[in-house]
């Protein structure tokens, strides 16, 4: 099977008037329409409103108007990212239902730069899992075998980008629920520097570590979301106000001379395929001209342990909100707190719960000190680890998930098992800086493996750079054939 067409070209034939919005948005939905109920990707496919609004499209078109560098190219979003009168669950029981009375910044940058929302994607319940099994409404299957699992919590997303539903998806990464997605299904995905891309109107999990980032099938079309995305927002009180790097423009600039260093901390444990898959792609890097050397960070060994402390507290706190009484779900009592309970108890899920009443005990009274200041104190040492890399490297390269996709159910019932799933990529979200995941061929298994590219804050015109010439190494990965119930 062909690769997908670039979205720049889609777009420019769609300004052009040399292709329809409509008649791209009708190849996607039905692709949808084949492969949804085997790959469930969606929580809500927006068909109509997307008809309307590529006819609106092609009407700017056909009145010489340029609607923008996304012009027709459809779109799909978490389902924690606010859209204004559309249902916003965070694919849980306690917002069932909820329409948001205003759009999230980065759908309303969308929306100026021409785009089509096509759906709102499946989710691990409030972003908080590594396989989108602790959605409320169902799992999500990898298009690659849909026994698998996709990742998480974006793993909707990923999946869609994957196959072929949307060529371009946002998610939100917390502790890698961009990155390990992407690796997982064979997709591009990208976590910005902390402040680059505003926070406004995605629903909060920990709000020191959430970030909006761009899916994409290659690394130009994900240069591009990001493009679209990016930039200040006084509406996000973390938003950077300072000019956000821009990285479509650098792709084709190359490696040479630049130092990439190959973190050896992230190839302990992971499995031996993946190894070699991030070993390749450092040979051809300095095939390119990089400089290829061995770099320690011993303090992101303690990332994980800190991440599941930092986390749930900042969830404890933010998911506090969900009583019954403001909006979502309402379960009726004889006084309001037993109502608040039973709300609660019906409209969270089991992982939800988990990880509330870790992060209650963790900021109560006798143990905030000896557990989440510490933590912190662990984040600033990850900190200045990093600082210390990046004063001899440009970039870091690593795996982006220790293992390729895992079955379904296997491990749902052990938590800290589930957690490791992520150690490759926590690290970065506690630093508050970017990262990539690029595919780069198949494991033993032949399901996809990601290598990821990390860098110092405000460096994701270097991490394109440097994934661009990845990108163009990479062996060959087979593209999804989605069928209606037998893994593809």
């Amino acid at each position: 099977m062909t690769a997908p067409r670039p979205v720049q070209e889609t777009a420019a034939m769609i300004r052009a008037g040399e292709e329809s919005a409509v008649e791209v948005l009708e190849h996607h939905l039905a692709v949808i329409d084949a492969g949804e109920e085997s790959i469930h990707a969606f929580n809500l496919v927006m068909g109509d409103s997307a008809r309307d609004r590529a006819r609106a499209i092609d009407a700017q078109v056909a009145a010489g108007e340029d609607p923008g560098p996304l012009a027709g190219i459809p779109v799909a979003l978490k389902d924690n990212l606010c859209t204004r009168g559309v249902p916003t669950t965070c694919s849980s029981r306690i917002l069932e239902g909820w329409r948001p009375p205003y759009d999230a910044t980065v759908v309303t940058r969308l929306a100026d730069a021409g785009a089509v929302i096509i759906g709102k994607t499946n989710m691990d319940e409030f972003a908080m899992g590594s396989s989108t099994e602790t959605s409320a409404f169902g799992t999500t299957c990898n298009p690659h075998d849909l026994t698998r699992v996709p990742g998480g919590s974006s793993g909707g997303s990923a999946a869609a980008v994957a196959a072929g539903f949307a060529p371009l998806a946002l998610g939100s990464d917390t502790g890698g629920s961009i990155r390990q997605p992407a690796a997982l299904c064979g997709v591009v995905g990208m976590k910005p520097t902390y402040g680059t891309v505003s926070r406004y109107g995605l629903v909060a999990f920990a709000s020191s570590l959430d970030q909006i980032g761009p899916f994409a099938t290659s690394v130009a079309d994900a240069a591009l979301l990001f493009d679209v995305i990016g930039g200040h927002d006084p509406l996000d009180s973390t938003s950077l106000n300072r000019p956000t790097p821009r990285v479509l423009s650098v792709l084709d600039e190359g490696v040479d001379g630049m130092t990439v260093g190959v973190l050896t901390e992230f190839l302990d444990g992971a499995d031996p395929d993946v190894v070699a898959r991030v070993n390749q792609a450092a040979e051809a890097l300095a095939a390119a001209g990089a400089r290829i050397e061995e770099i320690s960070v011993p303090e992101v060994a303690l990332g994980l342990s800190a991440y599941y402390l930092i986390a749930p507290g900042e969830a404890s706190s933010n998911l506090a909100r969900y009583d019954g009484v403001r909006y979502g779900v309402r379960v009726d009592a004889e006084d309001t707190v037993a109502m608040n309970t039973a709300t609660r108890t019906a409209g969270f899920g089991a992982e939800v719960k988990r990880r509330i009443m870790l992060g209650t005990y963790v900021l109560s009274a006798g143990y905030m000190d000896a557990y989440y200041n510490q933590a912190l104190r662990v984040r600033t040492k990850i900190i200045e680890g990093f600082a210390t890399a990046y004063a001899r490297c440009d970039v870091l390269l690593g795996p982006t998930a220790p293992t390729t996709a895992f079955a379904i159910g296997a491990k749902v019932d052990d938590p800290l098992t589930m957690y490791l799933s992520d150690v490759c990529t926590i690290p970065t979200n506690l630093a508050g800086h970017p990262a990539i995941s690029i595919p780069f061929g198949p494991g033993d298994d032949g399901l996809p493996i990601g290598v990821q590219l990390l860098g110092p804050a405000l460096s994701e015109g270097t991490l394109f750079q440097v994934a661009a010439v990845v990108e163009a190494a990479a062996p060959a990965l087979r593209v999804p054939r989605i069928t209606t119930g037998a893994p593809s």
